[in-house]
Parts: structure tokens; sequence; C-alpha cells
């Protein structure tokens, strides 16, 4: 295991678990597309040519706000137990134009010092890691004021369904599939920074799923205040679809949608969309099929 402070680079490596070459990723656990997410302004699932079952754009709303760094430079760091995962993400990010690996670490207590000392923009987090896990660096992310404004990608595989909507309620902004293609990694990292919320339908259909046997509705605070639109365009945005699909299927504009969905999000104080499906599942709010 390398320190939170090792900052070796790589430019290939191999292993079950590792990465090949200068420009992807292969291996067990590594990055190959599959199921992922591209495109600069959302993302399309190698599951399906249109996107009808791929991952789809997620449109953040009307004034929603980054977090990339000065000149634009987005600062990563990266927490996974397996230091050849770790160099391997470091050398694809140092490879980006516009992103910096500010660091790496292998556990969550490693990975909330790497956090306080260096202020990064997005955080790649491993839900397996030893001691401290990725759902209690997630919590203590969340729980403390000074780390919070870290948007964190959860870097995670389908078996682990019972982590998905757990670590939604403790503030993950999105999640990235182990065997996600090195564009599509970059590409989550930018959405993220972006203000939006990494949220494929597929993903979002297991939320569903598992809230309906574990969860059970209760009042969140601000729900009374939206109008009939509102609470209509937020149990949209629960289903993971963009504003885009969003309009399409209600017949009204990307503009109207984003509208609404910004001014839902204002009053839930919601921090991004995968807050809103989290808000929309504890409402229990219909969805729509």
């Amino acid at each position: 295991m390398t320190s939170p402070d090792d900052m070796t680079g790589a430019d290939g490596m191999t292993g079950a678990d590792g990465m090949t070459g200068a420009d992807g990723m292969t291996g067990a656990d590594g990055m190959t597309g599959a199921d992922g997410m591209t495109g600069a302004d959302g993302m399309t699932g190698a599951a399906s040519a249109t996107g009808a079952e791929g991952p789809t754009g997620v449109d953040g709303p009307v004034g929603a706000e980054g977090v990339a760094g000065p000149e634009g430079v987005i600062r990563v760091a990266v927490a996974d137990d397996q230091a050849v995962v770790r160099m391997g993400l470091r050398a694809l990010l140092e490879r980006e134009p516009g992103m910096e690996c500010v660091g790496e670490a292998g556990d969550g207590r490693a990975a909330l010092e790497l956090i306080r000392r260096t202020r990064p923009d997005v955080l790649l987090l491993d839900i397996r890691m030893p001691g401290m896990d990725g759902l209690a660096t997630l919590r203590a992310i969340a729980g403390d004021p000074e780390l919070r404004g870290t948007r964190i990608v959860v870097v995670t595989t389908f078996a682990m369904d019972e982590y998905v909507f757990a670590a939604l309620q403790a503030g993950a902004s999105g999640f990235l599939l182990k065997d996600s293609a090195p564009d599509e990694l970059v590409n989550a990292v930018r959405v993220v920074a972006a203000g939006e919320a990494l949220l494929s339908p597929a993903i979002t259909r297991k939320v569903i799923g598992l809230f309906g046997r574990h969860g059970d509705a209760r009042p969140v605070e601000g729900i009374e205040t939206l109008t009939p639109r509102e609470r209509e365009l937020v149990a949209w945005v629960a289903t993971g679809r963009s504003n885009d699909e969003i309009a399409g299927e209600l017949t009204i504009s990307p503009d109207t949608v984003r509208t609404h969905v910004s001014r839902a999000m204002v009053k839930l104080h919601a921090r991004d969309r995968a807050q809103l499906v989290v808000f929309a599942l504890r409402a229990g709010l219909a969805l729509p099929s």
C-alpha cells in the first residue's frame, strides 16, 4: 500500500486488479468500456447504442455551481486500498488536460487527512477499504463543514447493491462502475465538478428497488413548499432521466424543466440531483414508469 502522500506516476501497469497501457486500463478490477458513461454533456451506455438503457445526460439546474479550482483545473484525489488502482487512476488523471491528481489514500482515515490538506474538488472513493470504509468516510465528509465542498464519486460495482442508497444518503454525488472506460471516468469527474450528479437510469432503478424493500416514506422538510409542477419534475428526476429526456416526455422545453428543478433544489436545500433522488424516495413521491 502506498501512503496518502505517495504520488508515484505510472504510464502503464498490469495486474489482476490493475490497469495497462498509456491510454487506457484493463483488468478484472480495472476500467474497460461497459455500461459506462461518455459524452461532453452526459452519458450513453454501452448496453444500448441508442442510449435507451445506458446512462444519459445529466443536466444540472440553472445556476448550479461547479467546483473547479483556479484557472479551471479540476483537482482530484483518489482513495482506494489497492495501490495499483490508485497509481493507474493518477496516471490517467494527470494525462488529462485541465485535471490534476493532488494525492492518494489507501483507507478512509488517510482520505480525510488528504482532503483536509489538499482540498480537492472531486474525490474518487472506493467503498471497500480496510478500517474506515467508504461509507464511513462519506458520512465524515458530509458532517464536516470544512470538507463537504468536495464532490464525491463512489467507485463501485453492481454487486454491491446494499451500498448504493446508503452512499446517496451519505452525500455521494454519483457512482462510477469499476469496469468503466478511461474516457468515461474522465467525463464523470468533469460532470461532478460542474455541479451535476452522476446517476444512470440503471443505478437509479437499483436505488428505487432497494428503497422499496428497505425504506419507509417519511416527511421531507420543504417538500410541502413545492408546486405541483415542481413535485412532478422532482419525481421525474428520481427516475434518472436528464432534463432533455424529461422535457421530451412532458412535451415542454428543457429550459422549463431546468427552471423548475432549480427552484425545487433551492426549496429542498439539495446540493445536486443525487440528493433530489433521495428526497423524492423519502417523501414517497409517485415516480413515473
